[in-house]
């Protein structure tokens, strides 16, 4: 399982934890349709889209947000994430990681 995880750059911002499985397709903005809604500056209503493949890949892809996706400080518009990547939406920042699957296999 990938986690997203932001912790918030000031006393009082919000904090977000989100989970994708593999054979997952998520979006991330500020709207309520949103699978993860982010209510904060420069994120759009449909901000950007995950994906985890069957191999357990994880991707983004930005939805032509009007402020961009970054990993690393660098704006893509389709990228692999790898555990340790900073992800920004917005002027939210989340640190990728990877957690084992709790499901028995």
């Amino acid at each position: 399982m990938w986690l997203l995880r932001s912790e918030g750059d000031e006393p009082g911002s919000p904090r977000f934890l989100f989970r994708l499985r593999p054979r997952n397709l998520k979006t991330m903005g500020r709207a309520v349709r949103a699978d993860f809604v982010v209510e904060a500056a420069l994120v759009s209503r449909l901000h950007c889209r995950f994906s985890v493949a069957e191999d357990g890949t994880l991707a983004v892809e930005d939805l032509k947000s009007t402020n961009g996706t970054t990993v690393n400080g660098r704006a893509v518009t389709r990228a692999v994430l790898v555990p340790g990547d900073r992800l920004r939406v917005g002027r939210v920042e989340f640190t990728v990681s990877r957690e084992a699957d709790d499901r028995q296999t």
